[in-house]
């Protein structure tokens, strides 16, 4: 666990802080200074809080059903154990 991330996250948050600065360092020395600051901020906030959204629906992804499930009985073809006769 670092800095509120647990197991794989902890790589994403890292990736977002990376991809942050390179993105933000490319655009504002090709364009200006301010927007590559601004662009580099707002990359890094929005990598990290995707990430932490993420991490709340857990490590892996899970399908969540909603609703109430009713399963169907079949007592028909229910079949009880019948005790057989030992002959010899």
């Amino acid at each position: 666990m670092y800095k509120g991330f647990q197991g794989k996250y902890i790589g994403w948050g890292i990736t977002s802080l990376v991809m942050g600065l390179v993105l933000g360092g490319l655009i504002g020395s090709l364009t200006d200074m301010v927007f590559g600051g601004i662009l580099t901020i707002s990359t890094i906030t929005g990598g990290l809080y995707f990430t932490s959204q993420q991490q709340k629906k857990g490590l892996h992804n899970k399908t969540r059903n909603l609703g109430v499930f009713l399963l169907p009985t079949d007592l028909k073809h229910y079949h009880h154990a019948k005790a057989e006769k030992n002959t010899l």
